[in-house]
């Protein structure tokens, strides 16, 4: 279970996140690409940030989080820099993908096709 200051140092660096990951798609003049940060686990020992991506459209979602990680000291120089006076060591920063709208889309698609596979069950070869 996390402690308050876990949840508190993860909600800092979940909001600095994703106005660094914006800005830069702002400022790359990409379209068509939106990034969010969908949560932040801060280890016990505050040394560590598992922060899981939600990308879109899914398909740039691998690259982008590999991109995340080869840069993951730069997001956190950029971030020690806007928590500089709310933190007193900044986490080290690992990115994971947040694959969770991939799973919703699917089942709206398996929903929306006519697939049940409640009512119809495979046949087991048992």
């Amino acid at each position: 279970m996390e402690s308050k200051r876990q949840k508190r140092i993860a909600k800092i660096l979940q909001k600095d996140l994703a106005e660094v990951l914006q800005g830069e798609i702002r400022k790359a003049g990409i379209k068509n690409f939106l990034i969010s940060v969908t949560k932040v686990y801060v280890t016990p020992d505050l040394t560590l940030a598992r922060v899981y991506v939600s990308v879109f459209p899914s398909e740039k979602a691998d690259a982008s989080v590999e991109a995340l990680r080869r840069n993951a000291k730069l997001v956190k120089h950029d971030i020690a820099r806007r928590v500089r006076y709310q933190l007193r060591k900044m986490p080290d920063l690992e990115f994971y993908r947040d694959d969770t709208l991939d799973y919703i889309e699917n089942i709206d698609k398996s929903l929306k096709e006519g697939e049940n596979p409640i009512g119809k069950p495979k046949d087991n070869k048992n």
